[in-house]
């Protein structure tokens, strides 16, 4: 099962409002169950060639959109700056689901701070999946002007993680 396809599973649960759905593909068992406004993914190996089983739908109310506006974030200066309004910035976005690092270990150095000159291709963060730390790289060059996450918190698809200005 390839990641695109988890991720259009997942849609499917945000959309249609079921609360749990569990689909089993070879050797890979995807379980997707909804709680609190919040969606969740689980792979474990199979154990038996069971079907696709669909859990029970229960009333949700709808998850806020992983692509809401980030409040304003402090700059360099201390002074809050809105991303959303300035055009000049770039948003690093998640491109998974998981918990958010700004550092390899708990007592290391954050890979970026704000102020920094990054460089594309270099690791900005961590992002843990599934029992797997995926490095994220910058794209472009510039200089950080915001950091919109904090250390070993959850974040969405799509959700704005860092804001650049570009150089």
């Amino acid at each position: 099962m390839t990641f695109d396809e988890i991720k259009e599973l997942i849609q499917v649960v945000k959309d249609s409002g079921v609360a749990e759905l569990e689909v089993q593909r070879g050797e890979n068992r995807v379980w997707i169950k909804r709680a609190a406004g919040l969606t969740q993914e689980v792979v474990v190996p199979a154990a038996s060639a069971a079907p696709a089983v669909f859990g029970p739908a229960a009333p949700f109310a709808p998850a806020p959109g992983p692509h809401a506006a980030p409040a304003p974030a402090p700059a360099a200066g201390g002074q809050p700056i809105d991303v959303t309004s300035d055009p000049s910035l770039e948003l690093v976005k998640s491109p998974i689901v998981g918990t958010f690092y700004d550092a390899s270990a708990p007592a290391a150095p954050p890979f970026v701070k704000i102020g920094d000159t990054i460089q594309p291709g270099q690791i900005l963060c961590v992002i843990e999946s599934m029992k797997l730390m995926n490095e994220i790289e910058a794209e472009v060059s510039g200089v950080i002007v915001a950091k919109l996450v904090d250390n070993a918190k959850p974040v969405e698809y799509g959700q704005a993680l860092f804001a650049v200005r570009p150089s």
